[in-house]
């Protein structure tokens, strides 16, 4: 038996999947650029060392941070029941969930008119030139399966570029360490191409990761042809065999 030979539950998305995702897309970078132009990006951290946070270090724990503030900007809007963007509905997923933050925006379509997308927000240095640069993104049977499960199902990766600096706090004779959002960029995992997607089989079933999360190509596919790249992608590592693919197709549905 070959890959080939499988019978296979084969996801279709919605003829207007493409649509919903560029609205999706385009109204999170707007949120992002909103805060930045007004000066809503700083992240302020309060400490009593002296000589304020360790720099060289820093890329280790800004992204629990970068990460607490994407969501809290989202709340934001949210909390604005007329917001330019229509977002209607934010909600901080659990840590072992596939993504960091659940958000619905409202279009004026009569049908498929709420758009969810579940974001996974990737902090990156802007002063260190690798840090965060290949990031894991998620599990490759979570990721495979959520397609199968829902055709539609949209998965944004939102990197964010911040800049860290200490500044005097002259109330406490300290220093108050602040973190910047200073660039932004989002994407539809499915649409990211080939050559931008790779797969680690260290964890677990293995972890899909961005090559470069700062240089990214933009290529449109369908809901069956990401998830056959998935499959080429976990068939070609030499640590797996279709034997292994199988037991996993078996375990959460993916063939007939």
């Amino acid at each position: 038996m070959t890959y080939k030979d499988l019978i296979f539950k084969v996801p279709v998305e919605s003829p207007d999947y493409s649509e919903a995702s560029d609205y999706a897309i385009q109204s999170i970078e707007k949120i992002i650029k909103n805060a930045i132009d007004k000066g809503e990006n700083k992240i302020v951290i309060n400490t009593n060392l002296k000589l304020g946070l360790p720099m060289e270090n820093i890329n280790k724990i800004a992204g629990p941070f970068v990460e607490a503030w994407a969501c809290e900007t989202f709340v934001n809007i949210v909390d604005d029941v007329n917001n330019e963007w229509n977002l209607i509905n934010v909600e901080a997923l659990e840590r072992l969930n596939r993504a960091d933050v659940l958000l619905q925006f409202k279009r004026n379509q009569k049908v498929n008119a709420v758009v969810t997308a579940e974001v996974d927000v990737k902090a990156t240095a802007e002063d260190f030139a690798s840090s965060g640069k290949s990031p894991n993104i998620t599990s490759f049977a979570r990721i495979r399966s959520a397609y199968v499960e829902d055709p539609d199902y949209l998965f944004v990766i939102l990197s964010l570029k911040h800049k860290v600096y200490s500044v005097r706090n002259h109330e406490t004779k300290l220093m108050d360490g602040i973190m910047e959002v200073v660039k932004y960029n989002a994407y539809d995992i499915k649409y990211l191409s080939d050559p931008d997607i790779s797969y680690n089989p260290a964890l677990g079933t293995g972890q899909i990761q961005i090559r470069d999360i700062h240089y990214v190509t933009i290529e449109k596919r369908t809901a069956w042809e990401f998830c056959q790249l998935l499959d080429r992608k976990y068939l070609a590592s030499s640590r797996r065999s279709l034997e292994n693919w199988l037991e996993l197709a078996n375990k959460f549905g993916w063939i007939k």
